[in-house]
């Protein structure tokens, strides 16, 4: 994201360091920028700012290992006890992306009664789980216990009839 701008001439003006809040996810993410304190940040009466700085976020989160044990015995449990559940973004009814709604459009189109985890709840859950499937992104789907794949597997295998198959079987067993 780039922008311009010109201040015109102010009795100051103090720039600081923001926030930015998603209207999608609701996280908070704060901007990398680097800036100088605060004090040399004053522009004084008659200066002229022109500049078209490069603004690039980044999420505020701690890089620590997020899969607890407790955390893999809840997932393990969540995707044993579910025949078919999605992690996903937003529920089946309300999927804040576009990933998400096309995985849950697929599994309404098989008749299939499956479960949604809202990974945007909890962001703990959220990194716990790309840990526990090593993959990093989602949707998730879990199948009989076992991670079947993302979007592009979960199309993939719809358009070739793998999923309606392993799908009947989950629901009959």
């Amino acid at each position: 994201m780039s922008f311009s701008s010109c201040v015109k001439p102010f009795p100051q003006l103090y720039l600081y360091p923001s926030c930015f809040h998603s209207h999608v996810s609701g996280t908070t993410t704060s901007s990398s920028l680097s800036l100088p304190p605060r004090s040399s940040l004053v522009l004084k009466q008659n200066t002229i700012f022109h500049s078209e700085p490069k603004l690039q976020l980044k999420r505020a989160s701690t890089t620590i290992r997020s899969l607890t044990p407790e955390l893999k015995t809840t997932l393990d449990k969540v995707v044993t006890t579910n025949k078919i559940v999605l992690f996903m973004k937003g529920t089946k009814d309300f999927p804040q992306c576009g990933f998400s709604n096309t995985v849950v459009q697929i599994l309404k189109s098989l008749n299939a009664q499956f479960e949604t985890v809202n990974i945007l709840d909890n962001d703990l859950v959220r990194q716990g789980l790309k840990e526990y499937s090593n993959w990093p992104t989602f949707p998730q789907l879990y199948i009989d216990g076992e991670f079947f794949g993302g979007c592009d597997i979960t199309v993939e295998a719809y358009k070739n009839g793998e999923l309606q198959e392993l799908v009947e079987k989950a629901m009959c067993s």
